[in-house]
């Protein structure tokens, strides 16, 4: 059982900083942030988790029946990750491309001490653990959030290139004559940068990147030697009782600072013809992953091909939602419509087997998910996009863009659009702000 208290909060920048300061000392945390964008389904405004009082951590062989098991037997608040390569769960798939980040496929752990925070409160939920020791946790936060500590800036880093820019537009002609000839419709194909023997300031890095990007899905995660700083503008899918949403990503343009101009690129965006047909394609897929789940006749596109500002890109996003009949797990809801249909493509099958033998890395958490679950089986995650992955004990630091390959795609400007999407990424890693 967890102990429940309630404080006055506000949450500032400085207050922030200072919480995810403290927050330091753990070997496990989690930091969940909507950075106040305003969205139809908002639950909180962040979230902090810390100290694993228990973990689950896996490959992909019968990951997600795992996962149904911890989930259903703690029966409590658990956080965590999917990575991309739980495809090899869900289907007949596998996974042999480089992989310098070395992160488990499946990590999930229950925290003593939770952290919920809405417009000027808190509630701390902590686990076996006396009321006292909140009120000094609390206590200690506060006086953190007073104190005006400089953070280490971390060093600039040299980035390389898993996929020199010729051999990715000979990827895409490739993928492009598989579209040719029928065996897919729409396939993301993405390419890694990276940097060996590497050390960064994590908290520090994550800080620069949310600040720029200023996103409605952003995460902080450490767990042990692993961290994921992201970026996210994406939400995979929530469920709330028997409601579940989904709001695929597909469609992007650069903001520009011409105020005039900038509008103009978004009307553009909207009215792209390819930027809607990649976009109604995924929202298909999702409809029909959906419906494997859902109330019979209870898939709805409540937004088709909306566009969406933040700070570095306008997006075109869908809205997609259905009822679950409330005996159906969570984890099953999960099963069912990974991996998610924006980084993949349709059929997503045989996408998938094409992504593998096109890219050069293998994707690991990028393209996966992070989030959680809640005691009742509710649960939010987001697509691991716009985010730097960093093994500390290898020392490795990566982070991959993508585009949507449709028969309509030019090579060259799938390339800029990659380039355009690493923007933020680059400039933190690089200290070029």
């Amino acid at each position: 059982m967890r102990t429940v208290k309630k404080y006055p909060f506000s949450l500032t920048e400085a207050s922030k900083n200072r919480l995810l300061q403290w927050a330091q000392q753990f070997q496990e945390f989690v930091w969940l942030d909507s950075n106040n964008y305003s969205q139809t389904y908002e639950t909180y405004q962040a979230i902090l988790a810390v100290d694993a009082f228990t973990a689950l951590k896996t490959d992909s062989q019968d990951a997600f029946n795992k996962l149904k098991e911890y989930q259903s037997t703690t029966a409590d608040w658990i956080f965590g990750y999917l990575s991309y390569d739980l495809k090899n769960d869900v289907e007949n798939l596998h996974s042999k491309n480089i992989d310098g980040l070395d992160f488990p496929d499946l990590y999930f752990f229950q925290p003593k001490k939770l952290f919920l925070f809405s417009e000027n409160n808190v509630e701390m939920h902590y686990l076996n653990i006396a009321s006292d020791e909140m009120e000094e946790d609390f206590n200690a936060i506060s006086e953190i959030i007073q104190q005006s500590e400089e953070s280490e800036i971390s060093k600039p880093i040299k980035i390389s290139v898993r996929t020199s820019k010729d051999s990715y537009l000979q990827k895409v002609e490739e993928v492009l004559e598989h579209i040719k000839r029928g065996d897919i419709y729409e396939v993301n194909i993405c390419q890694e940068f990276y940097s060996e023997d590497s050390e960064i300031n994590p908290l520090e890095t994550f800080l620069q990147l949310n600040k720029i990007s200023i996103p409605p899905f952003s995460v902080f995660l450490k767990l042990n030697e692993i961290f994921a700083l992201s970026a996210s503008p994406e939400r995979y899918l929530k469920r709330t009782g028997t409601a579940v949403v989904s709001q695929p990503i597909k469609g992007t343009a650069k903001r520009l600072k011409n105020k005039v101009e900038d509008l103009k690129m978004a009307q553009q965006l909207a009215n792209d013809p390819k930027e809607r047909s990649e976009n109604i394609m995924i929202t298909d897929l999702v409809r029909n992953d959906l419906s494997r789940i859902a109330e019979k006749g209870s898939v709805s596109v409540e937004e088709l091909c909306t566009i969406y500002t933040f700070e570095q890109v306008h997006q075109m996003i869908s809205t997609v939602a259905c009822s679950v009949a409330q005996t159906i797990s969570s984890v099953e809801i999960l099963r069912n419509t990974f991996p998610m249909g924006s980084m993949t493509g349709a059929p997503k099958i045989s996408a998938m087997q094409i992504i593998e033998e096109t890219e050069d890395a293998k994707r690991g958490l990028y393209s996966g998910a992070i989030g959680y679950f809640s005691p009742s089986g509710d649960f939010d995650f987001n697509v691991v996009i716009r985010s730097i992955l960093y093994n500390s004990l290898k020392k490795y630091v990566s982070f991959s863009v993508g585009s949507a390959i449709t028969i309509n795609s030019i090579p060259e400007k799938e390339y800029e659009e990659c380039l355009l999407k690493a923007k933020a990424m680059r400039e933190v890693l690089n200290n070029t702000l």
